[in-house]
């Protein structure tokens, strides 16, 4: 079948209805647009930290080394220019492998800023085309507009669509997101939107099986930069002439919704807008998987009073909502950080015994540590029906939690109740600050000072980072 043989079939009615937003959307929020900046520089502000670990920096960097490329694409932190596919995937790892970047939470989970690795390579890469040929680069708020709406994508599929239940990952609606925003990046139109959107949900769905015991891995880390990368090269094969599929959810028995989700149809809960970057979830103080957020920060207001009697800890009881024991209630041993970083019990003992978590606490030099595993066997873990009416009501989408320590002499702590972490809009005005500290933080750990402090001012001043071009951008953020 040729490419013309396809015009005359209708269109799956969510291919167009991506298309059509993604293609003709104006957004007029001053909020999404500055949220988006917030959401852009924490992305890469936890991309940049990420880059102290070896099991990350081991994946990145050209296929074949010493490859150099035309119109390459500069990877913040690094000394590497790569083709736009390999650069999606780099971006997209650094940002997710700490489990540190935004969240969202609904019937389906995930993580809206992991399309940044997306959106910047395909952003570079057509910004350094543009200027080889004497046209003006994209720029920033272009950037920023495209955050947006993968963000929408994402989350508004992720609102009734559950993937999870059915086995699959939630780096499913990664790709479909960047897939439609690196087309549009690019220089594609409506048409190509929706002919590129078909081929990411042909790709079905990724297992599960790396972010559950017994097989949790770092391949959760570097799913979603696999995701963006694919989302690239799906982009360019389209642009350069490859068909559509214009019923590639809805074919009988061979479409997506037949073979993927029972016949379930996939539906948009809401119209794309600019909700979902309106009311992301932030991780600010913790890199720790964000349904045992609000459990950490209720730990760690206890630990004052329960680290000096570790010794006497009879029980600790923690009651939450129903995806946070679907997802990371763990017992018995733990492989690596990526089983760690997803345990209820061992994030809730790390912050009792410390009064903080940080990325290092889930090496095996911390993990080492006996105190951790004698909390966790004290745990008691159960859902409480009203957390989990909470989390999915969408007046209040709660992420709720609550920690109790009892003693072998029979006393206890208050319970300690927290139904918002500190990231959540809810909590916005007290957050911003502190995701600002955040960024400068992660900033130090890869610049020397002078350099770092302009990151910091021109990132964070979000005029500043609007007027900037893509390249200057990507060029604030090289290193030599």
């Amino acid at each position: 079948m040729s490419a013309d043989d396809t015009t005359a079939r209708k269109c799956d009615p969510l291919l167009d209805d991506i298309a059509d937003y993604v293609s003709n959307a104006q957004i007029d929020s001053g909020l999404a647009i500055r949220t988006a900046g917030a959401t852009l520089v924490d992305a890469l502000g936890c991309g940049l930290l990420a880059l102290r670990y070896p099991e990350c920096t081991k994946l990145l960097g050209p296929v074949v080394p010493g490859t150099t490329v035309p119109d390459g694409v500069q990877v913040p932190g690094t000394a590497y220019v790569l083709d736009p596919v390999q650069a999606a995937f780099d971006i997209g790892t650094m940002v997710r492998w700490l489990d540190y970047n935004d969240t969202w939470l609904a019937a389906e989970w995930g993580h809206p800023s992991d399309n940044v690795g997306a959106i910047l390579a395909a952003a570079g890469y057509e910004s350094n085309r543009r200027v080889r040929s004497g046209r003006p680069p994209l720029t920033m708020t272009d950037v920023l507009t495209a955050i947006v709406k993968a963000h929408e994508i994402q989350g508004v599929l992720a609102l009734d669509n559950s993937m999870n239940r059915l086995g699959l990952d939630h780096v499913l609606f990664v790709r479909v997101a960047s897939t439609a925003v690196a087309t549009w990046l690019l220089g594609g139109d409506r048409d190509d939107i929706a002919a590129a959107c078909s081929h990411a949900f042909l790709d079905g769905g990724a297992l599960r099986t790396y972010r559950h015991a017994p097989n949790a891995g770092p391949r959760k880390s570097w799913a979603a930069g696999d995701a963006t990368g694919r989302a690239v090269r799906l982009a360019l094969f389209v642009l350069a002439g490859e068909m559509g599929y214009p019923t590639a959810l809805t074919a009988s028995t061979w479409g997506f919704h037949d073979v993927v989700t029972a016949g379930k149809e996939l539906t948009l809960a809401r119209p794309l807008g600019s909700y979902v970057i309106e009311n992301v979830l932030f991780k600010i103080s913790y890199p720790a998987e964000f349904h045992a957020q609000t459990a950490l920060e209720a730990a760690v207001r206890l630990h004052a009073e329960v680290a000096p009697r570790l010794a006497e800890v009879a029980r600790v009881e923690i009651a939450t909502h129903e995806s946070a024991i679907r997802i990371i209630d763990k017992t018995g041993p733990l492989h690596n950080p990526a089983d760690r970083d997803h345990c209820l019990q061992y994030i809730v003992a790390v912050a009792l015994i410390h009064g903080t978590v940080t990325a290092d606490h889930y090496e095996a030099a911390a993990a080492a540590d006996p105190r951790i595993d004698e909390l966790r066997a004290a745990m008691v873990v159960t859902e409480e029906p009203r957390y989990s009416r909470d989390y999915l009501d969408p007046q209040k989408r709660s992420i709720a939690s609550a920690v109790r320590v009892v003693f072998t002499n029979g006393t206890a702590t208050d319970t300690v109740e927290v139904e918002y972490p500190v990231g959540h809009r809810v909590r916005r005005d007290e957050g911003l600050p502190l995701l600002e500290e955040k960024f400068r933080q992660n900033v130090a750990t890869r610049f020397p000072h002078r350099h770092a402090a302009t990151v910091v001012e021109r990132c964070l001043d979000h005029d500043a980072l609007t007027a900037m071009t893509v390249p200057e951008f990507l060029d604030l953020l090289a290193t030599s």
